[in-house]
């Protein structure tokens, strides 16, 4: 049966994504909704939530609320927490209730913004989409807002986009970037994971980007576009996902995010010998990053079914996936993704 789920658990919306990327700068997150999908974002879905600070709200919306589509409570209230603290901007994001509603993001920016006097991004998330989607909008919504002065380019600075817990599974990954970067004699910018809003809105100084998930290609490609800053698409840490074997003349199949995926790929192929890799993921597959043969995935039953009929040898995959195939002889390699179990590595 299509969409049926019997082993992996519902992803994270989109919402939960444009949190993500808000999440480390300063502002104050309100999600419109009536208090679940904020349980579910601070429960589930943000692993920093344990352990790092962030004024991530519910709109509280009660059932004449979202009818009547009463915007003055949801601005009164925004101004109520803008009172008492001190944040940089400060993001509507959508769910579905004002989806449903068809809520007027544009009148609510400047609604807020004159009674608030902050800077405030409106994200037209629907609840309808997964994580990825809502990074997309985060991304592009926080830069165009913010990354608006050029300034000259300062050499070996580096911007690194897409950095959230979602992506990298790792809330100690943006640490492991900078330490690398630093050897090299570079400064690592891991926008949202470690550096605020200053270094968002220096964003045109960075020599080059690099980008290490598709939810942000569309970012990197409005700041080459708007300053002229190059970009690249990789995994600075993708060597520490592919333990050392022998994959020559082997046949191996890759799940994770695009990005981190196809960089695993790429050192598969620079251990040398000759192996065929197949690339899948159950988000976002951008049509510049993909190769031939590789896969879409949106039900489990597409994954079984690739998984029996594709003759791997090897598969890189979150370890929730491992029950999914019990008849797989070949092996198994942990790949954890957090948008896919729900656990870090």
């Amino acid at each position: 049966m299509r969409g049926l789920r019997k082993y992996l658990t519902p992803f994270a919306p989109d919402q939960s994504g444009a949190v993500s990327v808000l999440y480390e700068f300063g502002g104050i997150l309100v999600i419109c909704d009536a208090g679940g999908c904020t349980g579910n974002v601070c429960g589930f879905d943000e692993p920093r939530w344990f352990g790092k600070k962030s004024a991530v709200f519910s709109a509280g919306l009660r059932d004449m609320d979202a009818i009547l589509g009463r915007d003055d409570r949801l601005v009164a209230k925004l101004v109520d927490a803008a009172e008492k603290i001190d944040a940089g901007f400060a993001a509507v994001i959508g769910t579905p209730v004002p989806a449903v509603i068809g809520t007027d993001y544009r009148a609510l920016r400047r609604m807020c913004e004159k009674k608030t006097e902050l800077p405030i991004l409106a994200i037209d998330t629907d609840g309808m989409e997964l994580y990825d989607a809502g990074e997309r909008k985060a991304y592009l919504e926080l830069f165009r807002t913010f990354a608006g002065e050029k300034f000259p380019t300062e050499s070996g600075r580096i911007g690194i986009l897409g950095m959230t817990p979602q992506d990298v599974s790792d809330p100690g990954t943006a640490d492991k970037i900078r330490e690398k970067f630093h050897a090299q004699g570079l400064e690592a910018v891991c926008y949202g994971m470690g550096s605020g809003l200053t270094q968002v809105k220096k964003a045109s100084s960075a020599e080059k980007n690099i980008v290490v998930s598709p939810a942000a290609l569309e970012c990197a490609k409005y700041l080459e576009k708007t300053f002229g800053t190059p970009y690249e698409v990789g995994y600075p840490l993708a060597e520490e996902l592919v333990p050392d074997m022998d994959y020559s003349g082997k046949k191996a199949l890759i799940v994770q995010q695009q990005v981190i995926a196809n960089s695993m790929r790429d050192v598969i192929r620079q251990r040398g010998g000759k192996t065929e890799i197949t690339v899948a993921s159950w988000f976002s597959m951008e049509k510049e990053l993909l190769e031939e043969g590789d896969v879409a995935l949106r039900d489990e039953e597409d994954y079984i079914s690739l998984v029996e009929n594709g003759g791997y040898d090897v598969i890189f995959a979150d370890p929730c996936m491992k029950r999914m195939t019990p008849g797989f002889q070949g092996e198994f390699v942990d790949a954890v993704h957090f948008a896919v179990s729900g656990k870090c590595r």
